[in-house]
């Protein structure tokens, strides 16, 4: 069972489909690997053992010889819900003391596409409280750590999608992105993670996305599971395809194709903090391997008027429009981004972020692909933040979010791949940015490096 719990989703997947093994005994070994592993991880705000095994079952009952290959695409497969979305059944906290004993009585769409795509849930993955730290420290249980080394943070918002798919306590897991917090955890947790475009996967809560700075996306072992997923997500296998312009096939298929040619720039410094050596020279490896396949590679420099004040009314607004019940049990930090952000309106956040959209659009121009560090810094150590007052943490998390954030603004998709170990066995990853609704081709090219680059299959020692 362990040897299975190793292989790719779309292997194990695939298994299922085949009748090879059961919902029931995949579910099973998953939920006995969260028990041993998820105590000194805290990637789990919520395991729901009884409901996913009665989900499994009902899954088992559903495979027929005539029917199996009809089933959705991940039809018994288990993975786990982000606690920033709601699951019928399961609790939502938000990552918040203020919300501990709200349970969802329905679900958003995200969780939806998740159930139509035969998803057995396991349970709710941790988040920082509203997303909006790029750790996972809450008031309401431990800090969630990193696999590779339980001292240092595994990321955020998504740290725990991302510390239970590297700790094989789920195969592939949803996530999303509102600065980074897809990607981030992906690079700090040795995996795949892309933020799709605006307009590519539809607002789980039903809001127009033509200016929203976040969106859904998955985080996998490999780019064939994300792009699998993300199909699940976008609607080009489960549902209807949102605005963004469709693939003419699902990514899945997509990826089969090595493009050849394109114009790619790399990026490795960022006037908003200094780079590792290390991270700067596994990204100019990653550049000589897209030299290597055919593609013309040119440095660029990150934009000289990079600001991140601007970013901060997008992060202050989204805080102070959260429905806090009692705000009073908030952590100081998002009290007080709520407090800068309740004097700014919607109208001026829209302005900003097109305004921002468009700066980074003319500064991308037409290159096919940027090639940047995902984060300047290796992952910090938990609590590295902890005491300190707002402002300094904001400055202590301004390397975490600086090459990630802009991309929000700017609506691009964006994917953090790994590129191995720093001297401190610590992961590294680099991030590929795609022109407009362009992510078929960074999928594409993540999956070229992925097949030239020796860093799939390695696992932290747990």
């Amino acid at each position: 069972m362990q040897d299975l719990l190793a292989l790719d989703a779309l292997e194990q997947a695939r298994l299922l489909r085949e009748g090879l093994v059961t919902s029931t005994d995949l579910t099973r070994a998953y939920l006995d690997r969260i028990a041993r592993l998820d105590g000194g991880l805290t990637a789990f705000v919520e395991v729901d053992v009884e409901g996913a095994l009665r989900a499994a079952r009902r899954k088992d009952l559903k495979w027929t010889p005539r029917g199996r290959q009809d089933l959705p695409p991940f039809h018994g497969l288990p993975t786990a819900i982000k606690d920033l979305h709601l699951f019928r059944g399961l609790g939502a906290r938000f990552g918040s003391r203020a919300f501990r004993n709200f349970k969802a009585f329905i679900d958003d769409g995200l969780s939806k596409r998740i159930r139509a795509a035969g998803f057995v849930v396991l349970g709710k993955t941790t988040t920082s409280e509203l997303g909006t730290m790029p750790v996972v420290e809450p008031d309401i249980h431990p800090p969630t750590r990193n696999p590779w080394n339980r001292d240092h943070t595994a990321g955020g918002s998504s740290g725990g999608a991302g510390a239970a798919v590297a700790a094989g306590m789920i195969p592939i897991a949803p996530s999303s992105d509102g600065a980074g917090s897809t990607r981030i955890p992906a690079s700090f947790n040795h995996l795949f993670g892309i933020k799709p475009s605006r307009g590519r996967v539809p607002n789980q809560f039903g809001h127009a996305d033509e200016h929203l700075i976040y969106t859904s996306g998955p985080i996998a072992h490999t780019v064939a599971d994300a792009a699998a997923l993300l199909d699940v997500l976008a609607g080009l296998t489960v549902g209807t395809p949102h605005w963004a312009p469709p693939p003419p096939r699902p990514f899945q298929r997509m990826i089969e194709e090595r493009p050849r040619g394109l114009r790619i720039r790399v990026v490795t410094k960022t006037p908003l903090t200094p780079t590792a050596p290390a991270i700067e020279a596994a990204v100019l490896r990653v550049a000589r391997e897209l030299e290597a396949l055919g593609h013309h590679v040119e440095e660029g420099q990150y934009p000289t008027d990079a600001n991140p004040e601007e970013f901060y009314p997008v992060w202050q607004h989204s805080a102070a429009s959260a429905p806090i019940p009692d705000w009073s049990e908030v952590q100081p930090l998002t009290r007080w981004l709520a407090e800068r952000g309740r004097g700014i309106t919607l109208a001026q956040v829209q302005q900003g972020v097109a305004a921002l959209e468009a700066r980074i659009l003319a500064w991308f121009g037409d290159v096919d692909l940027v090639l940047t560090p995902t984060v300047a810094v290796p992952p910090p150590r938990v609590h590295a933040f902890r005491d300190l007052p707002p402002e300094q943490i904001l400055a202590g998390i301004l390397p975490i979010g600086a090459f990630t954030a802009p991309f929000n603004a700017s609506g691009q998709p964006a994917a953090s791949f790994p590129m191995g170990l720093d001297p401190e066995g610590l992961p590294m990853g680099a991030q590929l940015v795609g022109g407009k609704h362009a992510d078929a081709l960074v999928l594409q090219v993540a999956a070229q490096l992925e097949e030239a680059l020796p860093f799939r299959g390695r696992q932290p020692r747990l």
